[in-house]
């Protein structure tokens, strides 16, 4: 059902906990575990990271893979609402939330509107709260507030269709402050009360690791605290006032994407195939926490882990993009609780053929009207698929054009190469029919059009920044730059952090770069402020930061190199040479 059918008290935002307790419950969780005819059943629809995506994302960034089969183009809120309807048929006590970055690093059809097309939209699909995440500060937090309370937007005014009256649904952020302050940036805790009159608390928190993927100068006066203690302040104060029932939204995920939802998460152990700092947060939560729902990461699992009084507790996560949903169903006890042994969870596919509901399609039609004189200028023409976000290489075809064209852009600061963090390019860029590449295109490759800084770094600060890629922030997880055609290096795989870039096989314009040497390498401004754990780049010198963004680069690249007949081929591969496993 609705959230209309909840009398809302207070929200929380964002990680879903998935119980599974099939094994008899010690003392000390009897009570959870035990059912009876007076239990309450409870259903919770879960989603995490939107990024704005009204329309199913193309190409491999869309797609789903579940099992044995094949993969699944997934996606389109219009099918999600379909979905979502239909899962919810005959709960009496349903309830949608989500685990953060629901808005940011939108395509155009909702950024060009400062994400309030998504934000109806969520309304409309009836969610009841969000926990915050790393892109809902991507503009900074005067305009989460905005966000969440409404207004106008302080640049570019009211967006069609009046003034925008803010979120239905409340944001929560738990371990986020003003920088000297302990006290929430917003709510950290929301209370829904069922029909029944029995509370289900929801405590919502982001990663504390939010500032390496935010835009430094967007949270200078914000402080992302460790959410343990946070999730253990709040846990009491539910406690305090009753409310025995907690679901702890957290924009948190695990290490490596994949790896958890491949197959049995628990199939050696509690949580064996999970990885990552949302594992040791879900089994050291306060054990008030009954659930835990999760994103961050962008692929869906369902684990259990173990709590601190030794009882199951259920931690899930649904794809990005909307291509999938979280529906997670238990019972309340007579005393308000959350019967463990009946926690069910199950990660849903929207697959694209799925039929639209009709009235969030005209929603997102009237956003599209609203849109296409922008959206639809023709800027270029390619001549096959370019894959970013969803290709399985370390070197993409989209990055290296995306990086080419950022190089050319910035020969008037004297570019000899650019670098491009992953997660700058948001989605693939897909050849059509005769090639066409629309604005609309373009946008959703690069939806952050932030500005581009050319600095000067001396050969030894270059392979410090190659070496960033394997060190640091990125030791587990290894993060690889995109780079421009004039950079060429090799790595050897099957050794370990820094020692994995060849230092003697890094060229710059087919020259092997010396030490004291200066090259100019131009990047976003994210990279610019030492984001993802690549620090090296604040000490870079005489900058260079204009107007251009990363957006104008590409769309001038492909007016420049394309046009009707004489399409932009994708790069050839190569740059980066892979050595050992």
């Amino acid at each position: 059902m609705p959230i209309s059918l909840f009398a809302r008290v207070a929200l929380g935002c964002a990680a879903v906990v998935v119980v599974l307790a099939l094994c008899a419950p010690g003392a000390a969780g009897a009570a959870r575990a035990r059912g009876g005819a007076a239990d309450v059943p409870v259903q919770l629809i879960a989603l995490n990271d939107l990024h704005g995506n009204l329309d199913p994302v193309e190409g491999p960034a869309g797609r789903v893979q579940r099992g044995g089969g094949g993969a699944v183009q997934a996606g389109g809120v219009p099918q999600l609402a379909t979905l979502v309807q239909k899962a919810r048929a005959g709960e009496q006590n349903s309830l949608t939330v989500a685990a953060g970055d629901m808005i940011g690093g939108s395509p155009l059809l909702s950024a060009l509107f400062h994400d309030e097309p998504t934000v109806e939209a969520l309304e409309q699909l009836g969610l009841g709260v969000s926990s915050v995440g790393n892109h809902e500060f991507d503009e900074g937090p005067q305009e989460l507030r905005r966000m969440d309370r409404g207004g106008c937007h302080p640049d570019d005014g009211c967006a069609p269709g009046g003034d925008y009256d803010g979120a239905d649904f409340p944001y929560l952020a738990a371990n986020v402050t003003r920088k000297g302050s302990t006290e929430p940036l917003l709510r950290p805790y929301v209370v829904q009360r069922l029909p029944s009159g029995q509370r289900i608390g929801f405590i919502g928190l982001v990663t504390r690791n939010a500032p390496a993927a935010i835009n430094a100068s967007q949270v200078r006066d914000v402080e992302f605290h460790d959410e343990l203690p946070a999730i253990k302040r709040y846990s009491k104060e539910l406690t305090r006032q009753g409310v025995d029932a907690q679901v702890l939204l957290i924009h948190e995920g695990e290490a490596a994407n994949g790896v958890a939802g491949k197959g049995d998460c628990d199939a050696d152990g509690p949580a064996s195939r999970l990885r990552g700092r949302i594992k040791g947060i879900a089994e050291k939560a306060p054990a008030p926490v009954d659930i835990v729902v999760s994103g961050h990461s962008h692929d869906a699992y369902e684990c259990t882990v173990t709590d601190p009084a030794g009882q199951p507790r259920s931690v899930t996560q649904a794809d990005s993009f909307g291509r999938s949903f979280t529906d997670l169903r238990f019972r309340l006890d007579s005393g308000g609780d959350v019967v463990r042994r009946t926690v069910r969870a199950k990660n849903h596919v929207v697959p694209v053929s799925t039929p639209k509901e009709h009235e969030m399609n005209r929603l997102v039609e009237t956003w599209r009207e609203r849109s296409s004189e922008v959206a639809d200028r023709t800027v270029g023409y390619i001549s096959a698929d370019l894959p970013g976000r969803g290709s399985t290489k370390k070197e993409t075809p989209l990055g290296s054009l995306l990086t080419d064209a950022q190089t050319e852009a910035t020969r008037g600061h004297r570019a000899d190469l650019a670098l491009l963090n992953p997660g700058g390019m948001r989605a693939d860029l897909v050849h059509k029919g005769d090639g066409k590449v629309t604005y609309a295109d373009a946008y959703r490759t690069q939806p952050f059009a932030t500005t581009l800084t050319t600095m000067t770094l001396t050969g030894e600060q270059l392979i410090a920044v190659l070496k960033e890629q394997f060190t640091g922030a990125n030791a587990d997880d290894p993060r690889f730059l995109q780079l421009s055609s004039a950079l060429r290096y090799s790595v050897d795989m099957s050794r370990t952090g820094g020692a994995r870039l060849l230092t003697d096989t890094v060229e710059v314009k087919g020259e092997r770069v010396r030490a004291a040497a200066k090259y100019r390498v131009t990047v976003n401004e994210f990279l610019a402020s030492g984001g993802n754990g690549f620090g090296t780049f604040t000490k870079g010198t005489a900058r260079d930061t204009g107007e251009l963004t990363d957006l104008d680069a590409l769309v001038q690249y492909l007016e420049n190199h394309s046009k009707p007949g004489s399409p932009v081929d994708p790069p050839a591969p190569g740059r980066i040479t892979f050595r050992g496993k």
